[in-house]
């Protein structure tokens, strides 16, 4: 489920999209619209139910320490780890997700200082019908991420933020609430 040369991805629980018109999401921090895709780097950002709250870490070659790399992603356990919230768990596990393979060149990178996303102002069809991208979880074994399950994703959240690891929060706006001042689940 990795793009081909001159291909970007789009994924989506939807099956049955046609054509890819630009808008404005409801979680857009810009007023443009656009048609929203990633590259190979990003694919597994988006390997999860839509709506599901994740925070993601991985090493930044000569930028991460050794000692953040030991604290966030663990001695041992690879180069990048994804948290989700236990409440997630069971739609990790059940939700079909499918790849759109889309024309890169209407696309333009997006976001600073590194690109994260690829956007487009024009609407867009895709290269063929959409792939099921199969289990989630298998998805993560098979690219060697650590899938990391947490009552709550604040405490974890606020450690990545403030390391030398590189970041994305997706949706943490339905992650469950902040512990209450004083009690924090991580050491």
């Amino acid at each position: 489920m990795r793009p081909e040369p001159g291909q970007v991805l789009h994924f989506s629980e939807d099956p049955t999209i046609t054509r890819f018109v630009p808008h404005v999401a409801a979680t857009a921090q810009q007023p443009e619209a656009y048609v929203w895709a990633l590259d190979h780097d990003r694919a597994p950002d988006y390997w999860f139910p839509r709506q599901c709250p994740r925070a993601l870490a991985w090493v930044r070659p000569g930028v991460t320490t050794d000692h953040d790399r030991d604290r966030i992603i663990g001695a041992g356990c690879g180069e990048r780890v994804h948290a989700i919230e236990y409440a997630w768990w069971e739609a990790l596990r059940t939700t079909r997700l499918y790849v759109y393979r889309l024309p890169a060149g209407p696309f333009r990178p997006f976001g600073e200082p590194e690109s994260h996303a690829h956007v487009a102002t024009e609407p867009v069809e895709p290269l063929g019908p959409p792939e099921p991208v199969g289990d989630l979880i298998e998805c993560h074994a098979a690219a060697g991420i650590q899938l990391r399950l947490l009552d709550n994703l604040w405490p974890f959240w606020d450690r990545v933020t403030a390391s030398t690891v590189a970041f994305s929060g997706i949706r943490l706006g339905n992650a469950a609430p902040r512990p209450a001042a004083g009690h924090s689940p991580m050491p």
